[in-house]
């Protein structure tokens, strides 16, 4: 019949099940949609949701003897579950492609980027090598990646993870797909980066008329790309609607919870301190209402921390006798002050020298020049038995709380281990401080006897939080301790670190990619690039009135999560961020700064 659509992917009553203890465990329970011919469609939900178990169930890239799919895939009309494994090879590639969260996992190390996607065109398509290199090097070029035809024999490590997300793409689109598939591919990629991929993903559809189911937990990617929204709870689809419903009238208590954690640039005009995360409950949809953290900084005494002139570099060694050759000039020159009860967040894409800043602070990393003055100490002077005493005065807790635990030992025993090496107590004493830390993270103390592994991404972190407390510091630096969290995770752990900061009075060094996080948690913000401060300020001044290109790059790249805006580009320029390595014989400029308001600085531009 005239006018009537034909799904390119229709997926019906989809179960899909794992072996466990010789017992199959549904995992994915009797999902069903449809992706129409150039739709976008967009699978949401948390970690363990459902997610990429679906989309790797359609693509058949599941472990035969560990799992079990039932329902039906049609796939550009082929049924997809009756398929031999060779039928399936040519499905994969002629009518949908896949690209994954981490590039560099689905790269191999040993060959070149050029070698890989031609080896998609000699595999699929029976093309002679030197059009498969024609066309490789045509595909590079179309998603973006600058001298093309010079980076065709250069290997993955050679490229950023942004520009390796960009080599999935072009291997992807080599076989003309009539489905793309993405699942996360932009979740471990800076804002930046992320907002250059999700143009280009809108770009090359309407180029080539595909579809794209597109897999993600981030609510504000899900407004700018997808036509249609899936909400997928517990390994069920819960909600099924246009991404405009789906934002203004979700009625699932998981689709509200879910939006409702979603920090939104700009929300906090007019907001002066920083202001809790609105929490629903998953069951009922109850919200219970954002409260504003009260100011407790006072600025009028001396800073809990203090650092002047810090500047750290790694040498670059070459040649036959490694040689050094150069610098990584990683943190460059940067000073500011915390206060008690302060949050002063670092912020800057991968590379700019954040996390370099944070540990050479604690002397996790020895800085080569500058002062560092905490809670007393001078911390670039002290001796080893001193820096150990300093530490009780600043702990740090880190993005991956399951790397950051020792797997072999109870979260009591974590928990309690610095009281012990301390001598703060006996070890009587710090099962008792251990429990009650638990309980203050929102634990419970008969937790103390499970493992690591037993605790879910957002307790682990809790657990991390706990053991930084057990030293009472002064000063927690927090390195990306919420990006690997899920939204509403994310939320309850933030609520959580205000609500210490209020009981403690706290100090917090909050480094983050996040700008939507940190408009929120922030007393001040200091905008990094390139391992120099650009920008620093309150936070309603550099988010309100961003003076620098860098800034106002920073903020123009981060996904709102409104549907209306969906058909808004960037034009962001697909760029890398500037390697910082430095010949030895390198002079740095002299910088200078202009106050553009009450502690509102600017760095400018070094005179020609």
């Amino acid at each position: 019949m005239a006018g009537v659509k034909t799904p390119v992917l229709s997926v019906k009553e989809l179960t899909t099940s794992f072996l466990v203890d010789g017992e199959w465990k549904p995992v994915v329970r009797n999902v069903s949609f449809d992706v129409m011919s150039g739709e976008t469609v967009a699978l949401v939900g948390e970690s363990g949701s459902g997610k990429s178990v679906t989309s790797l169930s359609i693509m058949r890239l599941l472990a035969k003897n560990q799992s079990r799919i039932e329902g039906k895939i049609s796939l550009n009309g082929k049924d997809v579950l009756s398929l031999s494994g060779k039928e399936m090879r040519q499905v994969r590639g002629h009518d949908a492609a896949m690209i994954f969260q981490e590039p560099m996992t689905s790269l191999n190390p040993i060959f070149s980027i050029g070698r890989q996607i031609s080896e998609a065109l000699t595999c699929h398509g029976d093309m002679p090598k030197p059009d498969a290199r024609k066309e490789t090097i045509r595909l590079l070029e179309k998603v973006r990646i600058p001298n093309a035809a010079s980076r065709f024999e250069e290997f993955p490590h050679q490229f950023s993870g942004g520009m390796r997300q960009r080599v999935m793409i072009a291997m992807a689109l080599a076989s003309k797909p009539k489905l793309l598939i993405a699942d996360e591919p932009t979740t471990a990629l800076d804002v930046t980066i992320q907002g250059q991929i999700l143009d280009l993903i809108k770009l090359l559809q309407e180029e080539e008329g595909m579809s794209v189911l597109f897999i993600t937990h981030d609510m504000g990617v899900v407004a700018e790309v997808s036509d249609r929204t899936i909400v997928m709870y517990r390994g069920e689809a819960v909600e099924d609607g246009t991404t405009g419903d789906i934002f203004h009238h979700g009625k699932h208590p998981y689709t509200r919870a879910l939006l409702a954690a979603v920090p939104r640039l700009g929300s906090m005009a007019g907001q002066k301190w920083p202001l809790r995360f609105p929490v629903v409950d998953t069951a009922t949809g109850t919200r219970s209402e954002p409260v504003a953290v009260a100011d407790t900084v006072d600025r009028r005494k001396t800073p809990i921390l203090e650092v002047k002139n810090l500047t750290t570099r790694f040498p670059v060694r070459g040649g036959l006798f490694g040689a050094k050759t150069g610098a990584i000039h990683a943190v460059e020159n940067i000073s500011f002050d915390l206060f008690q009860g302060e949050t002063l967040s670092l912020v800057g894409e991968s590379g700019c020298g954040k996390s370099t800043t944070g540990r050479s602070i604690t002397r996790l990393i020895e800085p080569d020049a500058g002062k560092v003055s905490l809670d007393g100490y001078d911390v670039t002077a002290l001796d080893s038995s001193s820096l150990r005493r300093m530490r009780r005065s600043i702990q740090m807790v880190f993005q991956d709380p399951f790397a950051s635990l020792n797997p072999r030992m109870t979260v009591g025993a974590a928990v309690a281990e610095p009281i012990v090496e301390h001598h703060l107590g006996t070890r009587a004493d710090a099962r008792d401080k251990a429990a009650h830390l638990l309980e203050r993270v929102g634990l419970k103390a008969d937790m103390m006897t499970r493992y690591p592994h037993e605790f879910s991404g957002g307790q682990r972190q809790r657990i991390c939080i706990a053991r930084a407390l057990a030293l009472d510091p002064k000063v927690i630096v927090a390195d990306e301790s919420v990006s690997a969290l899920d939204v509403s995770i994310k939320a309850q752990v933030c609520n959580l670190l205000m609500d210490l900061q209020q009981s403690l009075n706290l100090a917090f060094l909050f480094i983050s990619h996040d700008m939507a996080v940190v408009e929120r948690v922030s007393h001040r913000v200091a905008v990094m690039y390139l391992g120099e401060i650009v920008e620093i300020g309150p936070r309603d001044a550099v988010f309100g009135n961003p003076q620098h290109p860098y800034t106002k790059k920073l903020l123009a790249a981060v996904p709102v999560p409104d549907p209306d805006r969906r058909g808004i580009k960037r034009e962001l320029s697909a760029d890398e961020l500037k390697s910082p390595v430095r010949p030895l014989d390198y002079v740095v400029p002299k910088r200078s700064y202009r106050e553009i308001g009450a502690g509102h600085l600017v760095q400018l531009e070094p005179a020609a």
